[in-house]
C-alpha cells in the first residue's frame, strides 16, 4: 500500500509543506501521480523522509543532507564529524552573543573596562547625576577604545581620589553647575576649589600617567565631545587654564 503526501507527512511527523520543500531541494524524489491524480509514496520514500527529518533535526544544513544520504559509512562519519565541529563553533558564537546581550542589560560593562565601570559606580554612590555620568562615560569610551589599559589606570586613580572629601565636593559642585549661566560668579569658586585640590593632592608614587594627550584621533574625538558640554563647564575649564597660565608667569 502506498501513502498520499498527507499520510506520509503525518506518519513521519513533518508538514506537507516540508515534504514539498524537500522535493524542491532535490532531497526527496517526487513520485509520479497515479490514475486518480494523487502522488503515492512507497516504503523507500518513507525511509528517505525519516532520514532527511532526522538529519535536519540534528542541525545538518539541508545543502549537506543529499551528500550524506549518498555517502559511504566512512565518508558519512567524517562528514558528520565536520558538521559537529561547525555546530560547536556556532554554539560558541551564540554564547558570545549571549554574553554581549547580557552586557547590554548590564549597561556600561559592555563598552568599558572594569576599572572605568567602578569609577562610574563610585560617582553614582557619591551622588553625581546620571546626566554628568553619561557625559563622562562617553569620554571614557573614546579613551578606552584606543588605550584600554591606560584609561583603566587613569579611572582607577580618579576613583581613589573620590575618597577625598574635597574631590567629592568638586564633583558635586561641577555637576550642579551644569545648568548655571557661564557668567555666574560661583563658577570662579569652583575653579578655585579645583586648583586648590590639584595643588595639594598627592596621587602617590604608583600613579600612572593618563592616556596619551597627543594622539590626533583622541584629540579630535574629545574635542567633538566637548561641544556637547554645558557652557558653564567650558567656562570652568577656561577659568582653570587662566589660573594655570597666571601661575606659570
Amino acid at each position: 500500500m502506498k501513502l498520499t503526501i498527507g499520510q506520509v507527512a503525518a506518519y513521519v511527523g513533518v508538514t506537507i509543506r516540508a515534504v514539498r520543500h524537500y522535493h524542491q531541494r532535490g532531497l526527496l524524489t517526487e513520485p509520479d501521480r497515479d490514475a486518480s491524480g494523487y502522488r503515492r509514496y512507497d516504503a523507500s520514500a518513507v525511509v528517505d523522509l525519516i532520514k532527511i527529518k532526522t538529519l535536519a533535526e540534528a542541525g545538518v544544513p539541508l545543502g549537506r543532507i543529499s551528500e550524506l544520504l549518498q555517502a559511504e559509512p566512512v565518508d558519512f562519519a567524517d562528514a558528520v564529524g565536520q558538521i559537529d565541529k561547525a555546530i560547536d563553533l556556532r554554539i560558541s558564537e551564540l554564547a558570545e552573543q549571549k554574553r554581549r546581550i547580557a552586557g547590554l542589560v548590564a549597561g556600561d560593562t559592555l563598552f568599558l573596562p572594569p576599572k572605568i565601570v567602578d569609577l562610574l559606580d563610585g560617582l553614582r554612590a557619591a551622588g553625581v547625576s546620571e546626566r554628568t555620568i553619561r557625559m563622562e562615560r562617553d569620554g571614557w569610551i573614546v579613551l578606552a577604545a584606543g588605550y584600554p589599559d591606560e584609561a583603566g589606570d587613569a579611572a582607577h586613580a580618579k576613583l581613589k581620589a573620590l575618597d577625598e572629601p574635597e574631590f567629592r565636593q568638586i564633583y558635586l559642585a561641577y555637576d550642579e553647575a551644569a545648568d548655571w549661566d557661564p557668567a555666574d560668579p560661583r563658577l570662579e569658586q569652583i575653579a578655585d576649589l579645583i586648583m586648590a585640590f590639584a595643588s595639594s593632592y598627592d596621587p602617590g608614587p604608583d600613579a600612572n600617567p593618563p592616556p596619551p594627550a597627543d594622539d590626533p584621533a583622541v584629540l579630535a574625538l574629545m574635542a567633538g565631545a566637548t561641544e556637547d558640554q554645558p557652557p558653564s563647564w567650558l567656562k570652568i575649564d577656561e577659568l582653570c587654564r587662566t589660573r594655570v597660565d597666571g601661575a606659570a608667569h
